[in-house]
């Protein structure tokens, strides 16, 4: 029993990339895309959790946890930003977002030589919010999603940076979503 509790955490992340890679072949916002949004969505949240409970991290899994991560984010990205009415504003506080946080990367390779992105509590309460906001879709007017989302995320952003900065870049234990 304890090889397969070692493979929980590594099962949940496989879980994730095949539910995003099945949500490529259905209907954006259809009800079977939203359950396989759903569902990759906890599996993120649990493999960490699953990762710690049974004492099973390992940097393989944190890299699979990485891959699986883009892969849904660039599926949900391929397929939810064509159906959104994104302004100009929208787009380029979007796009300053991704040039800090691609800043914030390259930053911590040339000068900690670690190519990370830090689970800060902002980062994860971002990503957290990000994941609902496709469900609030449907009540809450999607520039103010969006003006939320920005706001919240460029705060993660700059926190990120300034703890890569100043060479914070193990963050404090109960700061880290997902231990190493």
């Amino acid at each position: 029993m304890m090889i397969m509790k070692n493979h929980v955490p590594n099962i949940l992340t496989t879980l994730r990339i095949v539910c995003s890679f099945c949500m490529i072949f259905c209907k954006t916002l259809s009800v079977i895309f939203i359950i396989l949004y759903i569902a990759a969505g906890v599996t993120d949240m649990l493999d960490g959790f699953a990762a710690r409970k049974f004492n099973a991290a390992s940097s393989f899994g944190e890299r699979y946890d990485s891959i699986a991560d883009v892969f849904f984010i660039g599926i949900c990205i391929f397929k939810i930003l064509p159906v959104l009415n994104l302004k100009i504003w929208q787009i380029i506080w979007i796009a300053v977002i991704a040039i800090i946080k691609g800043s914030n990367l390259l930053f911590s390779y040339f000068y900690h030589r670690k190519k990370r992105f830090l689970h800060t509590t902002a980062n994860r309460v971002t990503g957290f919010l990000l994941f609902l906001s496709l469900l609030f879709l449907v009540w809450v007017q999607e520039d103010y999603i969006i003006l939320f989302l920005c706001t919240v995320a460029t705060i993660a952003a700059i926190q990120e940076g300034h703890y890569i900065r100043i060479g914070k870049m193990e963050v404090a234990a109960d700061d880290v979503f997902e231990s190493p």
